[in-house]
């Protein structure tokens, strides 16, 4: 639970930011896009992730379910995949299965390095290219701030090698913001990837203003708390409002909540399921929910 200091500040935080040079423009789709700072480079909204859900089998069912979830979020406008190599072997599926599909060119490839030392993240890197079946990615990222200061001057390198266009920072923890926000203001990055969601809003009092300040682009992990925040809405009804900004789903509502924030680039949500998938990129779509509706959603989560 928060203190209600706490919902006040995100509140207030939100209201500061009705306005941004970075809020939306339509993609072909019709999937609203955010800009890199850096670049100016578009990105749809909705993104996916591969933890957990693309820990599978090649070959399986499960394996070629994943080809009929990554053909609906291709088709639907989705660019930003969002991966690691110590997801469980979900790098080399992801890697086969955009092979297969054709769909390289079409993916905006983010992976991360996690490694305790320079040697280890080299060896890390390649076997990395090697599962990801690529020569370069599109964000190479610091996982969860693992010696980041070894890491983050690595991915320069590689950055300068052209083997990444992009690098950046991860963690998935409230606890984990306050040394992300202390980098922010003294490294220069390109992208942060944290926590945001309805029952753990506490970006949005300093770390997303802050992004905005410096030009740094944000993917937002864990909309769904893992999945748990399905558990507290089971048979419950979606908000009298939910119909009045496009909203079909629990799903939906809270993507919308996360990228209703104009300093979220990407929400990275990880699904298996295809019909899963075309449900989330329905909540890439405007209206984006109001100041006073992502509050009412602080308040009952929180």
């Amino acid at each position: 639970m928060y203190a209600r200091r706490d919902v006040l500040r995100a509140g207030a935080a939100l209201g500061l930011l009705a306005a941004s040079p970075w809020l939306h423009a339509r993609a072909a789709s019709g999937l609203l896009t955010r800009t890199i700072p850096s670049t100016g480079e578009a990105l749809p909204v909705i993104g996916a992730g591969t933890s957990g859900s693309f820990e599978v089998e090649a070959g399986s069912p499960q394996y070629q379910q994943l080809g009929a979830v990554l053909r609906a979020f291709f088709e639907g406008g989705g660019s930003v995949i969002d991966t690691s190599p110590n997801y469980g072997g979900a790098d080399s599926i992801l890697g086969q299965l955009l092979e297969e599909g054709g769909w390289h060119k079409q993916c905006f490839l983010a992976t991360k390095i996690a490694a305790d030392s320079q040697a280890d993240a080299q060896a890390q890197w390649q076997g990395s290219l090697r599962s990801l079946r690529t020569d370069k990615v599109d964000l190479l990222q610091i996982h969860n701030l693992r010696d980041w200061q070894t890491q983050l001057p690595y991915a320069r390198e590689l950055k300068q090698q052209g083997k990444t266009r992009y690098v950046g920072i991860t963690h998935y923890l409230n606890s984990g913001q306050d040394e992300v926000a202390r980098i922010v203001r003294s490294e220069p990055l390109d992208f942060i990837q944290i926590n945001y969601s309805v029952n753990a809003p506490q970006a949005a009092r300093e770390l997303l203003p802050l992004c905005q300040d410096k030009g740094v682009a944000v993917l937002i992990n864990r909309a769904f708390d893992d999945g748990r925040l399905f558990a507290r809405v089971k048979d419950q009804p979606l908000p009298g409002w939910a119909s009045e900004v496009g909203i079909g789903s629990w799903a939906q509502l809270f993507l919308k909540f996360a990228i209703s924030h104009p300093a979220v680039t990407t929400v990275i949500p990880a699904t298996s399921r295809p019909d899963r998938q075309l449900d989330q990129l329905k909540a890439g779509h405007t209206p984006l929910l109001s100041q006073a509706q992502q509050q009412a959603l602080i308040e009952q989560f929180g």
